[in-house]
């Protein structure tokens, strides 16, 4: 049996569960570390490994890394690749969080793209991007959004939650 159909088996069968759940969105979803755990069984039975390298770029005075997800079968191997943004501006963040944020992230995306994994139901997928609106960021939930911050929260997860206005986002 080739790279092909093994690689192809595995993304049949492959299932991650989403044993992370993040209290600030309201939404559970999977790691890089859920996905390699769903999938040491199919290592085995057939017979491939599986590796993730990663590159740190800097392309037009922005840090890209890129994280390459590749299963082989000691003969052939096949590649996936996600890149992710390093954004050193990320407030409440150390050098090492930022980093190893975007690696987290770009693990997860590449292990997604060479298996296959479907994330209808995570909140990068439900994102309306706009289309239905927003509740205006005050009050209770702009003290929540800045302890989120605080504890390493992304500020793109609040922007894609509510409507903040140009005055308060000035307190972030």
């Amino acid at each position: 049996m080739g790279i092909n159909e093994k690689l192809s088996k595995i993304q049949k069968h492959l299932k991650a569960k989403k044993s992370k759940y993040n209290s600030f969105g309201k939404y559970n979803y999977r790691s890089a570390e859920d996905i390699l755990e769903a999938l040491k069984p199919h290592l085995i039975e057939y017979n491939v490994t599986v590796v993730i390298n990663e590159k740190l770029e800097e392309k037009a005075g922005l840090l890209i890394m890129s994280s390459i997800a590749t299963i082989s079968d000691g003969d052939n191997s096949i590649d996936a690749v996600a890149l992710v943004g390093v954004d050193m501006d990320q407030r409440g963040m150390n050098v090492p969080q930022k980093f190893g944020s975007a690696s987290s992230y770009g693990k997860k995306y590449a292990l997604g793209n060479l298996f296959l994994i479907d994330d209808t139901a995570d909140s990068d997928a439900t994102n309306t991007h706009g289309k239905a609106a927003k509740p205006k960021l005050e009050g209770a939930a702009l003290t929540k959004a800045k302890s989120f911050i605080a504890s390493g929260g992304s500020l793109d997860a609040i922007k894609a939650k509510y409507d903040i206005p140009a005055d308060v986002l000035k307190t972030f």
